[in-house]
């Protein structure tokens, strides 16, 4: 059996060969391969083909060495994260960081077990050699992380005001609906850009009092769908009004869906300026299991696909530098920022973590700490109460 793809592990159920327990039944061959569907499914699709490809880097290294990939021996392991380890780019910085070489381990684990095979993993020579490499990075300060800085809520105004103000056309305003509400939205519902691009429509509902309800339908913390609302609510000024900027796109979209091209064309050339709230008006009928947030060409036409997670990237990076940006900075933006931005501004205005998970999902605040340090310091920090 090829054991290099997920596809192929998990074409068939494997057992471990045991002298005690009940005997492997006989099943039909459709029950068989639902269950091997179900058991693929236990794991999100993303880390499935991450495991894969993790897998693959690591048989293909046994290969050329000489080695058994599965099962494998310990030392092997040990070795393969050595070689990891010491794998430099052309700049002469680590390859590879110690999350990676974590999560390559993880995939070495899941094969293994997959197969009926001991994970190797787990042996005391493995861990010591991930442990030791973590220290190695850590002495020498050489991990190649790279964190996305944070957009707060100055900057996401900054950025959307500069979006409006460049609009010189119908197409230019259909990118600039588009753009604030994915910054908006994203800012406001501190959502990751995956959870973003799998918004549909349906997934959005407009509030009387609290005003957009958005329905998470799965998450990176909520891999079997159980589902969460999100609460962004109306604002003040309508420049900066979550619900207001999803009205204007979701207009585009329902025109889009009902009359194509042309329908668009009307819709912008007969739109009135938008100088007040427009969250309060009817909502436009589009589509529910139609994305929410689309690709869109160069002339302005909507694509029927969703925006992609790449797209999200992008789109943040090139408002960024519109908006006159360092390009050093911009360099390190992207889709997280915006829900690095939501953290950083609520921890800067005395949330607390409790108040700030609500609306992340985030399952312990441990990660919250993280944007703490990094991109707020001085919050509970006793350096600021030392009168100097």
């Amino acid at each position: 059996m090829d054991l290099e793809t997920d596809d192929a592990v998990n074409s068939q159920i494997v057992v471990p060969t045991a002298d005690a327990g009940p005997a492997l039944p006989d099943l039909a061959p459709a029950t068989a391969a639902r269950i091997a569907e179900s058991v693929a499914s236990a794991r999100a699709a993303g880390t499935r083909r991450t495991y894969a490809s993790a897998w693959r880097a690591f048989t293909t290294w046994c290969k050329r060495e000489g080695h058994t990939a599965l099962p494998a021996h310990p030392v092997t392991v040990a070795a393969y994260l050595i070689a990891c380890a010491d794998t430099v780019t052309e700049a002469g910085q680590r390859a590879y960081a110690p999350a990676t070489l974590a999560h390559r381990l993880a995939a070495i684990a899941h094969h293994h077990r997959q197969t009926g095979h001991p994970a190797p993993t787990g042996d005391d020579l493995v861990r010591q050699t991930m442990s030791g490499i973590r220290r190695d990075y850590a002495t020498t300060d050489d991990r190649p992380r790279t964190p996305r800085a944070p957009l707060l809520t100055a900057d996401v105004l900054a950025i959307v005001d500069k979006a409006r103000a460049d609009c010189r056309g119908w197409a230019d305003e259909v990118v600039e609906r588009r753009d604030s509400a994915l910054l908006l939205l994203g800012f406001a519902g501190a959502f990751r850009r995956s959870e973003l691009v799998a918004l549909t429509c349906g997934d959005v509902a407009l509030h009387r009092l609290d005003g957009l309800h958005i329905r998470l339908r799965k998450s990176k913390t909520d891999q079997e769908g159980r589902g969460t609302i999100r609460a962004l609510p109306f604002t003040h000024s309508h420049t900066s009004c979550p619900p207001c900027a999803w009205m204007r796109w979701a207009q585009v979209v329902a025109a889009h869906d009902a009359g194509g091209r042309p329908s668009v064309i009307r819709l912008l050339r007969n739109a009135e300026p938008f100088d007040a709230h427009v969250c309060r008006g009817t909502r436009p009928r589009t589509v529910p299991v139609s994305p929410l947030l689309r690709a869109i060409r160069r002339n302005g036409h909507l694509s029927t696909t969703a925006l992609s997670g790449a797209g999200v990237h992008h789109a943040i990076r090139r408002r960024a530098a519109h908006a006159g940006y360092d390009p050093d900075l911009v360099q390190q933006l992207g889709g997280h920022s915006l829900r690095a931005g939501f953290v950083t501004q609520a921890f800067r205005n005395g949330a607390s973590a409790h108040a700030i998970m609500r609306q992340t999902g985030h399952t312990t605040p441990a990660m919250l700490e993280v944007y703490a340090r990094e991109h707020a310091p001085l919050l509970g920090n006793a350096v600021t109460n030392l009168g100097l």
